[in-house]
């Protein structure tokens, strides 16, 4: 048994400064099977972190009474550097003030890094390639030099995660309701995660085009399986992203509620001891790709028409954009209509918007044409 609060040190680009990474690690350490979890990696979005709060307890709680069959490693709060971003008294968390890099774009393509060298050391024994291929990321990892604050991090985080058989990363959306981000060969795996968090909707995509943390773990192996058909290599490597509703909602009767649910989850899976309480099937997975990012073409004042969890129509206007200059100013309305018909799991929380914001998420059941390559909405 054990409960163990570790903190890594990162030196800050400017001299004189440093920040800190806390690390939970908790559960026997001779454990099968490991579970990486983490929030805030977009530093704005704080949900996660007090569900993390919560669950803490818990995981400690069944440790002290043997009842973990897993080692987890639990980082509440992953980006301390996007934590002390702050411009005019407005917290900015979701790009690198530096870089301009979206904290959650542009990881590392393990299978770039390693596929090809660790394919040709595969064999017959599936345990043993799954070994292989962990201590292969694990030297890939040791050669990296990082240079800046944020190389660092990154370097940190992934060497925490890389032996992880399930990798949890907390998020949230602006205005939304609990739904994952997922690829397909982790949802095979992950469907009791959708119902217990009680999730609306599961997109599904084996490559959103951004490089999402999420996506490092399993596109390794969904690639390394692809590319050797003919050899024994488990899928090792769950992954997701969980989206907690919106940056407004953090609040302890929710982030508690999310905990007891992830917990829940964790023991229907058997890695913690006990009985999971039955819950009603989350809905089935649908192609990120069927999912609308409804974006507005010209400045204006929003004044919604639809609330979350609505069903609308092709062609349904689900909001107004009140125009704010022209002759037309303060007057006009201009209807802005879905492009697909589905859920509506996201609004904005500001009403003011500008060309090219994203104003709601609505989740198709089909491919939109067209929508293929990059599918994120930033």
């Amino acid at each position: 048994m054990t409960f163990e609060r570790i903190t890594r040190r990162i030196d800050a680009d400017a001299p004189g400064t440093t920040t800190e990474l806390t690390i939970f690690r908790i559960g026997p350490a001779d454990a099968k099977t490991k579970i990486y979890m983490q929030a805030a990696l977009h530093a704005d979005e704080q949900p996660g972190i007090m569900a993390l709060h919560h669950l803490l307890p818990l995981l400690q709680a069944a440790d002290e009474k043997g009842d973990l069959s897993a080692r987890f490693s639990v980082l509440p709060m992953v980006n301390p550097l996007g934590m002390g971003q702050h411009l005019f008294h407005s917290h900015i968390g979701r790009y690198d003030f530096r870089s301009g890099t979206n904290f959650n774009r542009r990881w590392p393509d393990l299978f770039a890094a390693i596929g090809d060298s660790v394919g040709r050391r595969l064999g017959d024994d599936a345990e043993a390639n799954v070994g292989l291929i962990r201590d292969a990321i694990r030297d890939w990892l040791e050669a990296q030099t990082p240079v800046t604050a944020m190389q660092k991090l990154r370097h940190l985080v992934m060497t925490e995660a890389h032996d992880a058989d399930y990798v949890l990363d907390l998020h949230c959306d602006n205005e939304a309701l609990v739904h994952l981000f997922v690829t397909p060969d982790s949802m095979a795996e992950l469907q009791e995660l959708a119902d217990h968090m009680g999730s609306v909707a599961q997109l599904t995509a084996e490559d959103s085009g951004g490089g999402s943390f999420d996506e490092v773990w399993p596109s390794l192996w969904t690639r390394l399986r692809a590319a050797h058909p003919d050899t024994p290599i488990p899928f090792s490597a769950r992954a997701a992203t969980l989206e907690y509703r919106g940056q407004p909602d953090v609040y302890d009767d929710m982030g508690r509620d999310d905990a007891r649910r992830l917990f829940n989850f964790l023991i229907a899976k058997g890695f913690v001891s006990g009985t999971a309480p039955k819950v009603a099937p989350a809905p089935a997975p649908l192609p990120l790709s069927a999912t609308e990012m409804l974006r507005v073409e010209q400045a204006g004042l929003l004044a919604y028409r639809v609330e979350l969890g609505d069903v609308v129509e092709k062609g349904q206007a689900i909001a107004d954009l009140i125009a704010l200059d022209g002759p037309h100013a303060f007057t006009k309305r201009t209807p802005v209509v879905a492009n697909t018909a589905g859920r509506v799991i996201s609004r904005n929380v500001a009403k003011y918007v500008v060309p090219g914001n994203s104003i709601a998420k609505i989740v198709g059941t089909e491919p939109i044409p067209g929508r293929e390559g990059y599918l994120l909405e930033d």
